[in-house]
């Protein structure tokens, strides 16, 4: 890794940009456009918003305008899709130098992107698709960790992926991957607890032993979000990680056990599409913060009452 960001940009648990947070970590939601003046009139006191990088990329507009208002009254955080981390490609370096001046236009609390790679040869894909685990991949995912942090002056949260299928060349766990790589580059990690749930009931391991394997010492962000469910060939249950619905019962269990484990961090309720009302998804964000003050209510029958 780049001595200079060895010695300045090292991530450091509890803290986030301009920003230390104390016995409450905040709670937020994405930000959708149509929630605007929803957003203005009603908001979410102490809260946050997350937005995808890739929809500010251009040099202004209705997006900019929009994202310059909520900057205004609240923290941003961005969260980049389509760096394409785990490429054996090099990194995009327009795509990256867009990703740079939009973190500094707009000094977001948090900067992250996926463990996952999503273009090839110059296209970039819809999805963020798996990596074999093995010392090739780590050295790769390690240098573009290192070039993104440089490029943005300070240290960057990676999270962990929803997976479908598995590499039969993977000669490391997922979890071992992943503290490896925290370890070699200073980034911090972006937990996304239903990617957690998604993973382990497609690939029928155990959410808690892999919560159990990760640097939680090193965590940043969490993601929560809703999934939907499909059968496979076999008629076999897949999760799919579509953050188009509530946040599941099992994924809040788990979010209140490591909250119990850690304590607070930046939390975001995640919702991409068949997006409802600007309360019901401000209600999961509230949700998170009940938990995260240890109050017992609910989850579900708080975002039902909303809705």
């Amino acid at each position: 890794m780049n001595d200079a960001i060895r010695t300045t940009a090292v991530y450091e648990p509890g803290r986030f940009h301009g920003v230390t947070h104390g016995a409450q970590g905040p709670a937020g939601t994405s930000f959708k456009h149509e929630h605007l003046a929803a957003i203005l009139a009603d908001g979410l006191k102490d809260g946050f918003f997350e937005v995808h990088a890739e929809n500010y990329m251009g040099a202004g507009g209705p997006p900019h305008r929009a994202l310059a208002a909520i900057r205004e009254a609240y923290p941003i955080s961005v969260h980049g899709v389509c760096m394409s981390i785990g490429g054996p490609s090099p990194l995009d370096v327009a795509h990256l130098a867009r990703f740079r001046d939009l973190v500094m236009r707009y000094e977001p609390m948090l900067v992250s992107e996926h463990l996952a790679w999503s273009s090839h040869s110059g296209t970039f894909f819809n999805d963020l698709l798996p990596l074999p685990y093995t010392k090739t991949t780590l050295d790769n995912v390690c240098e573009h960790i290192d070039q993104v942090q440089e490029a943005i002056k300070r240290p960057m949260l990676l999270e962990n992926p929803s997976t479908y299928v598995a590499f039969a060349s993977s000669a490391m766990s997922e979890t071992e991957f992943i503290r490896a790589v925290v370890q070699r580059t200073g980034c911090g990690l972006l937990l996304d607890i239903n990617n957690v749930f998604v993973s382990a009931t497609n690939h029928g391991f155990s959410a808690q032993a892999y919560l159990d394997g990760l640097p939680l010492e090193q965590v940043g962000e969490i993601h929560l979000a809703g999934h939907s469910e499909q059968r496979d060939d076999e008629d076999e249950l897949l999760l799919i990680d579509s953050h188009d619905c509530a946040i599941s019962d099992p994924v809040w269990s788990l979010y209140r056990d490591l909250v119990a484990r850690i304590g607070p961090r930046p939390t975001l309720a995640e919702w991409d599409s068949n997006l409802p009302a600007w309360p019901v998804l401000r209600a999961q964000a509230l949700a998170a913060r009940q938990i995260m003050v240890g109050e017992t209510l609910s989850p579900t029958a708080e975002v039902s009452r909303a809705a």
